[in-house]
């Protein structure tokens, strides 16, 4: 006798889809694994977000290195706005569109001080549709609009990550 599974997943673009797998499994479930597939399909019935075709998924994202270079003789800028740029990071991070980020440096920091770190633009890796949809939220950073980063001359190129290890604190 063969038992349907439905399981839930979580897709971390901009704004969180739920969608819902259901695959056949090849022999009967045990107690806990039938549990889980109760729970699963529960959960994801009252989302009331659940996907049933194909053609309603949500289009498809991919992730993206993005180098962006600072215009020249603005660290003062940047240093500037460098707390606002920070916050407004936070709800784009949550949401799972920036993945990783951080500054370019010109040379290798004698120590870990703020001011030893001489700036020369950021790199990140987002997760979005498209390039220009990446250049669109690159322009309404606080680094473009003040005048920190070149957007025109930024370099991205999609990524296929092989792997991740957690930032060492």
């Amino acid at each position: 006798m063969a038992t349907w599974l439905r399981i839930a997943s979580h897709n971390t673009s901009t704004a969180p889809v739920f969608s819902s797998l259901v695959v056949k499994a090849a022999r009967p479930l045990n107690c806990r694994a039938a549990a889980f597939a109760k729970t699963a399909s529960s959960t994801t019935q009252s989302l009331g977000r659940l996907r049933t075709m194909a053609s309603e998924s949500a289009p498809r994202t991919y992730e993206w290195l993005v180098v962006i270079p600072d215009f020249p003789g603005v660290l003062h800028k940047r240093v500037e706005a460098r707390n606002a740029h920070l916050s407004g990071l936070k709800p784009a991070i949550e949401s799972g569109l920036y993945q990783m980020g951080g500054a370019t440096l010109e040379d290798v920091p004698v120590d870990d001080s703020p001011s030893s770190l001489k700036m020369t633009g950021s790199t990140v890796i987002i997760t979005a549709e498209s390039k220009e949809e990446i250049l669109t939220t690159l322009r309404n950073d606080i680094y473009a609009k003040s005048g920190v980063w070149d957007v025109d001359n930024a370099q991205i190129w999609p990524l296929k990550c092989a792997f991740r290890i957690p930032v060492k604190a």
